[in-house]
């Protein structure tokens, strides 16, 4: 066994390595590398404890870590994205020879619960998107905020992207007169996601207009910027979902936009692989989900609505007194 201080030497290095891997050869994001170093950087901590390095764990390490976390309150999707993290990492050090074995072998699954994506109602989305009136003291700094806001508002409904997605969007990107867009998604995956005439006026609209104005006479290849046409941060999408959200007097999020297109499409009669397609989903099994939301919504509306489902809830109601 490696000394404490040669042994973290020798795991800050596979772990230089490995996030190397995978943002060279599979294109993870930066969030996504930061969410496996944060992993296997807490599995190297727990290994230290026991004398062993990353390369020297053993089945009982990983069942230890990954089961110690269930009982210290961890939720069973985060273990079970821990050990995730895991297999990718010794899978990359057996490709690469640093090891002979894989500790993660025949170690079950933390069984998942499924989580239903949260959405927003029809009314509630309309209220969002409703355009903000203009002010008579209104800047042309602040016309310009409104209507990239409004833009980007609709595109996050629209064509149900997500945060990343949305910032990192390019004008070469953008097909207006055929109603699309290219999005590059996870691992810098490709997808063209059509976009409707709602969002196809506020992006014309910010184009002509308010889009000059932040850039202030410079140049950027994004779609939407901030003012001086410098990035968006995802925080300041945030804080635009947040003020639009008051208006339908519930706290919404951007990914909130992204599951309410999926679940109104689906609500519509959307086929499953279409839905896939927009939103991007690897498997279709990640897509199934939204069958789900649409039953559940449903069966809340028809007993809420149907004469014959109220009666028999009265009925039943009236068998109890």
């Amino acid at each position: 066994m490696a000394t404490t201080t040669s042994g973290a030497r020798e795991d800050v290095t596979l772990l230089r390595l490995f996030g190397d891997y995978l943002k060279v050869e599979k294109g993870l994001r930066p969030l996504t590398l930061d969410a496996y170093n944060r992993d296997l950087s807490q599995f190297g901590g727990f290994l230290r404890k026991r004398r062993r390095t990353l390369a020297e764990a053993r089945r009982d390490d990983v069942r230890a870590f990954v089961f110690r976390g269930l009982s210290d309150g961890l939720d069973s999707r985060s273990a079970a994205r821990k050990l995730s993290a895991l297999r990718h990492f010794y899978k990359y050090l057996l490709l690469d020879r640093v090891t002979d074995h894989d500790p993660t072998v025949n170690i079950e699954t933390p069984k998942q619960w499924k989580v239903l994506p949260k959405s927003l109602a029809t009314s509630e989305v309309e209220a969002m998107l409703r355009p903000a009136a203009n002010t008579l003291n209104e800047s042309k700094y602040g016309t310009s905020l409104r209507q990239r806001d409004q833009a980007m508002l609709e595109v996050l409904y629209g064509g149900a992207l997500r945060v990343s997605e949305l910032t990192s969007a390019r004008v070469a990107d953008l097909k207006l007169e055929v109603g699309m867009i290219l999005v590059r998604g996870k691992g810098d995956k490709e997808r063209i996601v059509p976009l409707g005439t709602a969002a196809q006026q506020a992006i014309a609209a910010y184009l002509r207009e308010g889009r000059r104005t932040l850039l202030a006479g410079k140049t950027s290849p994004l779609l939407f910027v901030a003012r001086g046409g410098k990035p968006l941060t995802r925080q300041r999408v945030w804080q635009m979902i947040k003020h639009a959200s008051a208006a339908a007097g519930r706290h919404a999020s951007p990914h909130m936009l992204r599951h309410s297109c999926a679940t109104h499409m689906v609500e519509r009669g959307a086929d499953l692989r279409t839905v896939q397609t927009i939103l991007g989903h690897a498997d279709i099994a990640t897509t199934q989900v939204y069958t789900h939301v649409a039953t559940d919504r449903l069966s809340s509306v028809y007993r809420k609505h149907h004469p014959r489902a109220r009666m028999r809830a009265a009925a039943t109601k009236g068998s109890d007194t």
